[in-house]
């Protein structure tokens, strides 16, 4: 095995994963950072609780990943959520599953757990170089990094690349690195929001009245998919953890149709012959929002969505009034910007990939984390991946280095 130094482009959780695969099999370890700090956004998604994994079998797990690549498929199974629990009670950081199958660090955070990492990647050796962000190849291949001290080049005996996505610029994922695989001729697909917002043509009653309300309690569904969660009414359009969840056949739709139609159900918890018999029962004189009001509780923004997305005179009608509350659509124009998406789908494609995650024309040098082209939900799903493939591309590191000793 190499006695030489392995590069490691990056330090969220696919690289930390990496590095941590690499140290673990004795090989010394060089991490690049280019922000002032490691793990900035891995430490963003861990502000209000860091959601690292999520329960359920295998089968459950690949479901979440839209068109599943055999690598990404074997990288999950070979390291999976009972892994990444196993793996922080190694580092004293014991595992908690919230009522939804959400795996957590008891304490919550992510900040106590990057610590406890980081100070386990540093005593195996491992040496974590911060600004210094990577600009390319020079003409001998060496690696090239801008850094405080001027140009720093770099000859590991391999790299492994985890350069993040395209959102979240100002947390480091901005994407500059495709500009420079692009020129090497390395195969990318383009960027797209994913786990994202999306825009509608609201009027400005609902714009003005009741932007940044989250509306509870209903079911949202697209394409055969659905989800019960909050959602949340922006200026622009509608985000929430449902949308999110949904965010994949919608931005599909957007791209193929031009808009696609979020469908809502108001009251998932009464059938629609149960809402049409209790509005048939209020008296006439009732106006159209007291009847919804008293008969139906619906109100506030629940019932500013209703107005605003079925047809008025239609809504005097018991059956017609129910039929819409529990298929309310809700077209949308758009997705939210690139940058403010929770993650992105695109990058890397898989054809410039072999079977160990190493560039097929960069012999050396391999690639994890959300900078290859996948996509999948929140819930701890985007986690667990990233944290498998720099796991998987740490292996195919170690089967490369056997073979050219």
């Amino acid at each position: 095995m190499t006695t030489e130094r392995i590069a490691v482009i990056g330090a969220g959780p696919a690289a930390l994963m990496a590095a941590e695969t690499l140290s673990e099999a004795g090989l010394g370890v060089d991490i690049f950072e280019a922000m002032p700090s490691a793990g900035r956004k891995f430490l963003m998604a861990g502000k209000s609780g860091l959601n690292i994994s999520h329960t359920g079998s295998l089968a459950d797990l690949l479901a979440q990943f839209p068109a599943l690549d055999d690598r990404l498929r074997d990288g999950l199974a070979a390291f999976g959520p009972e892994d990444i629990v196993s793996w922080m009670e190694g580092l004293d950081m014991p595992a908690h599953t919230g009522p939804t199958g959400r795996i957590f660090p008891e304490t919550m955070k992510a900040s106590p757990l990057l610590r406890a990492w980081l100070r386990r990647l540093e005593r195996r050796g491992a040496r974590l170089h911060l600004k210094h962000r990577w600009t390319g190849w020079n003409a001998d291949g060496a690696l090239v990094f801008a850094a405080p001290g001027g140009q720093v080049v770099a000859r590991p005996a391999a790299t492994v690349f985890a350069l993040g996505g395209g959102s979240w610029r100002r947390l480091g994922s901005d994407g500059a690195w495709t500009a420079l695989f692009e020129t090497a001729g390395i195969p990318l697909a383009p960027f797209r929001p994913s786990n994202c917002g999306f825009t509608t043509d609201w009027s400005d009653k609902m714009r003005e009245q009741f932007a940044g309300a989250a509306i509870k309690g209903v079911r949202l569904s697209v394409g055969g998919m659905e989800t019960r969660e909050e959602l949340t009414v922006t200026a622009r359009g509608v985000e929430s953890g449902g949308v999110y969840t949904l965010s994949a056949p919608l931005r599909g739709e957007v791209e193929t149709k031009g808009s696609a139609t979020l469908w809502l159900d108001l009251l998932p918890d009464l059938e629609t012959p149960e809402i049409a018999a209790r509005l048939a029962a209020a008296p006439a004189k009732q106006s159209l929002s007291n009847r919804l009001r008293k008969a139906l509780k619906l109100t506030g923004a629940k019932a500013a969505l209703l107005y605003e997305c079925a047809d008025r005179a239609a809504l005097n009608d018991p059956a017609k009034a129910a039929n819409a509350i529990k298929a309310l659509p809700l077209t949308l124009t758009g997705t939210a910007p690139l940058d403010e998406a929770i993650s992105t789908a695109g990058g890397v494609a898989w054809e410039a990939l072999d079977a160990h995650f190493m560039l097929k024309d960069r012999p050396g040098h391999f690639c994890a984390g959300e900078m290859i082209a996948w996509d999948a939900p929140t819930g701890g799903y985007l986690i667990t991946a990233c944290m498998a493939t720099g796991r998987a591309a740490a292996a195919g590191v170690l089967g490369w280095l056997a073979q050219t000793d």
